[in-house]
């Protein structure tokens, strides 16, 4: 490695090093609560929050085979952070509502920040939960697609832990990976935000971090450009080879935070310069990079929407970055992302740099199927009642299947796509929801007539391939045939983050769920260190809400 690029090397490992002083070594003070963007100015968790600087001590390591944690008292997030309220959708009948209709998310920001909130001692606002991207954020070794496939798909039915008497339906689709000697070259913009904002060190000394790492993947083939917004939009370096990596990172080392926040005139710059340089066939996104506290310009959710929908047409996707704590705008940076042909996600450590950007790199940053959507219909002879878990702002009506029109999430190369669902199986006698009645024969409603038809449901994908605008329409159709007795390691691990999800919303849905099960069950799989860190947090959550 030559001079000039082992001191910006050495930068960045400066930055790692800081950040992780800071991280080590809270200050202790507690953010004021007074009310704000979040539901109520209590965390509605009916587990009641207890004080443990004046609590016994209490160490359950041994339950969980993890190790034993210290713990200041929790405090409140700062209310300058802001999440999108919304509402689980709950159980449907399929005579009625035969159709469960979403766009896919591959999004995984949820997970990540609520991670952050936690190992910070902070209550979790209940709108910062997505069950979906705690769900996703997990890896599942689903099947590689048969030759000739954009997708394959996996279906497995087992007993639903939170709730006997019904069973977990999960659903997954995996999209194909790219060879290394078929990636397209790439057109990529790190759009920068360098505002005051950014001034600390889990920002944009992370985003310097974090970009540098990127920029060390790429290659001869591929073009860089930094465009940097403050209080107006500065371009640092455009079209530069990524083998100039020496030029790269001078730029992004460059940047200091200062000013006020004009995301509009960064948004409007970064992508005439994507459009610029744009690669016919290539992978042409724009990164951007943010805390999302927008101060000038186009600065609300529904400006910034129209926005990015005004550029997801001129074939360049878009990747959000989100960092920071104190007053991060998750509602602002999961709009732009959905709106904007992009994927989100949440960046707390050096650790989730790499994984985002080196490790799922082909995921992120090259798009193999847009406007992707699933529907599943269900079949009343069999399923009495069914719940999506998750997925409550990705929704759509049924007809929006077959809707070219109507916009939908991406999947990148090597991306899967994992959806739960609680079922309950149709049954006879006198019992609803497995609780016996006492008048039951007194219900006049009566169960669908068997069709003859055994399967449980039909799982439809369509997608439009990447550079192509023709849909394609995929089916197929899956009964008790996916049950498993002894679910496999694949099904308990997103029930498990399905759980944690639903515990930490204070779902009506959570039943008897409980951390203790989360931890023990996510301990007890060999899923490495994904599983090992959500046994710790489970752990964690729990001393946080007794």
């Amino acid at each position: 490695m030559n001079t000039r690029l082992s001191r910006y090397a050495a930068m960045a490992a400066a930055c790692t090093v800081m950040m992780s002083a800071f991280c080590s070594c809270g200050d202790g003070t507690a953010n004021s609560f007074d009310g704000g963007t979040y539901k109520k100015d209590e965390h509605a968790n009916n587990n009641s929050i207890v004080d443990y600087a004046e609590s016994p001590a209490y160490d359950d390591s041994a339950c969980y085979g993890i190790d034993s944690y210290s713990y200041e008292s929790p405090t409140r997030t700062s209310r300058n952070e802001s999440y999108k309220e919304y509402t689980e959708a709950g159980f449907k009948d399929p005579k009625y509502e035969p159709l469960s209709t979403f766009s896919v998310d591959v999004d995984t920001a949820s997970y990540s920040n609520v991670r952050r909130l936690i190992e910070d001692g902070n209550y979790v606002p209940e709108d910062a939960v997505r069950a979906e991207e705690f769900i996703n954020y997990f890896d599942y070794n689903y099947p590689d697609p048969e030759e000739g496939r954009t997708f394959g798909d996996y279906v497995e039915l087992a007993d639903c832990p939170w709730n006997p008497e019904n069973k977990l339906m999960m659903i997954g689709i995996q999209g194909k990976r790219l060879p290394k000697a078929e990636t397209p070259p790439s057109n990529i913009v790190f759009l920068i935000d360098s505002s005051g904002s950014m001034d600390s060190y889990d920002k944009l000394p992370l985003v310097q971090t974090a970009f540098s790492m990127l920029a060390e993947q790429l290659t001869e083939n591929d073009r860089i450009s930094i465009v940097t917004y403050a209080g107006s939009a500065d371009t640092r370096i455009e079209g530069a080879s990524g083998r100039d990596k020496d030029d790269i990172l001078e730029a992004l080392y460059s940047i200091t935070a200062s000013g006020g926040t004009n995301g509009e005139g960064g948004i409007n710059k970064a992508y005439k310069l994507a459009e610029k340089y744009f690669i016919e066939g290539g992978n042409n996104r724009v990164i951007l990079a943010t805390d999302g506290d927008l101060n000038i310009g186009a600065s609300s959710e529904d400006e910034l929407v129209k926005l990015i929908k005004s550029k997801r047409d001129k074939g360049i996707y878009l990747s959000v970055l989100g960092f920071g704590t104190g007053n991060y705008k998750d509602d602002r940076l999961e709009a732009v992302a959905d709106n904007g042909n992009g994927n989100y996600s949440y960046i707390d450590s050096v650790d989730e740099a790499h994984r985002v950007l080196v490790q799922e790199m082909e995921g992120t940053l090259y798009t193999i199927a847009k406007d992707v959507k699933i529907q599943v219909e269900f079949n009343p002879s069999q399923i009495k009642s069914y719940r999506l878990i998750g997925y409550d702002n990705r929704l759509m009506n049924a007809e929006d299947f077959y809707d070219t029109t109507k916009d939908a999430g991406e999947v990148g190369a090597g991306h899967s796509v994992t959806a739960l669902y609680e079922v309950e199986l149709t049954q006879t006698g006198d019992t609803y929801r497995g609780v016996q009645l006492e008048f039951g024969s007194e219900h006049t409603t009566e169960p669908a007539d068997d069709n003859g038809r055994s399967e449980l449901c039909k799982l439809s994908v369509t997608y439009k391939p990447a550079g192509d605008d023709n849909d394609i329409y995929e089916s197929q159709l899956f009964g008790m045939e996916k049950y498993n007795a002894e679910p496999s390691e694949s099904i308990r691990i997103a029930s498990a983050a399905a759980e944690f999800a639903m515990l930490l919303r204070n779902s009506e849905y959570m039943g008897d769920s409980s951390y203790e099960y989360v931890a023990r069950t996510a301990a007890s799989l060999s899923y490495g260190e994904k599983t090992d860190k959500l046994a710790s947090l489970a752990k964690q959550a729990e001393r946080l809400y007794n």
